[in-house]
């Protein structure tokens, strides 16, 4: 289930990207919640995982997600889309 974090993770951070661009914006309605959906599903892959195994690509996945969704609000607020 780390691995599924770590993609959606990235896939976020691909969509944050996507909505930095001029005229896309609005792109980040769709990518905040697609990567809060994937903070949900890393932080529990983190915590379900064996004590003696690597968390480290679910920590990934925590990060990448959280930082989609933490820039993404900001460059709403920046174009005017939350107010």
């Amino acid at each position: 289930m780390q691995i599924i974090s770590l993609i959606w993770g990235i896939l976020a951070i691909i969509g944050m990207l996507i909505g930095f661009i001029p005229c896309l914006g609005a792109y980040n309605w769709l990518n905040i919640p697609f990567a809060a959906i994937g903070l949900i599903i890393s932080i529990i892959s983190v915590v379900n995982e064996k004590p003696n195994e690597s968390k480290s690509s679910g920590t990934a996945g925590i990060i990448m997600c959280a930082s989609a969704i933490i820039f993404g609000v900001f460059r709403l607020m920046l174009g005017g889309g939350i107010l």
